[in-house]
């Protein structure tokens, strides 16, 4: 379709995002949405494409807890040789309609949630959260992960299944959003009401499924302790409704931005698949006791497609409880921040209405023109990992997407529309 400006096409892009339907339909192996992942060793990953030797240590962690998990090695070590000699293939989440928090790594056996976006007839998946602790995402790959591992594939995925599927209609996502929204979240950071309404949506059905009881008490207790579990689903949801956006092929709104440790990567609406690359930085934030600035892995993860759909630290006023905890200060340094992003946005979402904003909804579609004329760069949420592999998470705080991967956007966009 062709548009007659380039705001007539951003709008279209706009209108894909706040018409969208993301429901929770399913809970399955990666392998049997993701073709990819049965051809060979295969191991997807956050951010754009990122050769081994470019992983940060945390990244190259998770990969070795994924070839332990698959039984591709018996050892760390041997784990890591197979890694670095080229035997597994590496592919971006976003390549297979797929994201992953921090370093992302997805393999054949992970059980991923399946999101089906019902207005635009596509899906996307995400690994579920692990849950607190030593976690492969954060690049740790001790037994107690491993274990997790096991235990989340064989127990808690299958029983999701048979729960939702007791469903009238899978789980609408946005409805969840705009409760939890109205109660604290902000869906990068802060999860907890999101999580228990999950929970209360969850809890009827999986009480009916036929299982072990044992097993049913375990898989009710760990969604009841993870209180970041909603942020996977949220990010699937995120991602069903950007890829859903990016079908217009018009205009400048970012569609993607995600970070693998080495390069921070963004796609806009106008440009299709193409990434536009720039080094990545480090977080700055608050730091578990024992551990400082200094240990800090560069930021990483595809989380920040709740950014792009504009919530995560754009809706910082929404969850004025976590500023504290990602280093922003209090209320009205959490007002200064999502005032800010408004400038680099085009509308709000009328589907997540903040109070603490005078109802106002959460920002609508970043425009890269915005990003670089303004000079402000979009702020992300964000755990921080150790930037050694095998440690794992030791803090949280806050990361700004580089101006210089938008300024290379709207210069391959110019010269693709005849303009430069």
């Amino acid at each position: 379709m062709n548009y007659n400006s380039m705001d007539e096409a951003n709008r279209a892009v706009l209108d894909k995002i706040v018409g969208s339907a993301p429901f929770l339909v399913d809970v399955v192996p990666a392998k049997e949405k993701i073709k990819e992942l049965n051809e060979g060793k295969v191991i997807l990953h956050a951010g754009p494409p990122v050769a081994w030797e470019n992983m940060t240590g945390p990244m190259q962690g998770s990969c070795i807890g994924a070839a332990l998990f698959e039984g591709w090695a018996e050892t760390g070590e041997e784990a890591e040789r197979m890694l670095a000699n080229g035997e597994v293939k590496f592919i971006p989440c976003h390549h297979v309609n797929t994201v992953g928090p921090m370093g992302g790594i997805t393999s054949a056996n992970f059980p991923v949630l399946v999101v089906e976006n019902r207005s635009d007839g596509n899906e996307a998946y995400c690994i579920m959260n692990e849950g607190i602790g030593k976690v492969l995402r954060f690049g740790a790959y001790s037994d107690e992960v491993i274990n997790r591992l096991n235990w989340m594939r064989d127990i808690l995925g299958p029983t999701l299944s048979k729960a939702i599927k007791l469903t009238e209609d899978g789980l609408n996502i946005n409805v969840m959003m705009a409760k939890a929204i109205t109660m604290g979240d902000e869906f990068h950071q802060r999860n907890i009401a999101s999580s228990l309404i999950f929970l209360k949506e969850i809890s009827p059905f999986v009480v009916q499924v036929d299982m072990d009881d044992n097993d049913r008490k375990d898989v009710i207790q760990f969604l009841a302790d993870t209180d970041q579990f909603f942020l996977n689903i949220a990010m699937a949801a995120g991602k069903s409704v950007m890829d859903g956006a990016r079908m217009i092929e018009a205009g400048t709104v970012v569609t993607a931005m995600c970070r693998n440790g080495y390069e921070f990567g963004i796609r806009i609406s106008g440009m299709g698949d193409q990434w536009f690359t720039a080094p990545v930085n480090t977080p700055q934030g608050l730091f578990f006791t024992g551990y400082d600035q200094d240990m800090a892995s560069p930021d990483m993860g595809d989380s920040a497609i709740t950014e792009t759909l504009g919530v995560g630290g754009f809706a910082m006023i929404a969850a004025p409880g976590v500023t504290r905890f990602v280093g922003a200060g209090g209320f009205d340094d959490a007002l200064k921040t999502s005032n800010e992003m408004t400038e680099i946005c085009i509308d709000h979402n009328p589907n997540f209405s903040i109070p603490t904003w005078d109802f106002q909804g959460a920002c609508l579609g970043i425009d890269a023109r915005k990003v670089v004329e303004t000079g402000i760069e979009p702020v992300i949420n964000t755990g921080i990992a150790h930037k050694d592999a095998g440690v794992g998470q030791i803090g949280a705080g806050t990361v700004r997407a580089p101006k210089a991967c938008f300024e290379k956007a709207l210069e391959a966009y110019a010269e693709k529309l005849g303009l430069i």
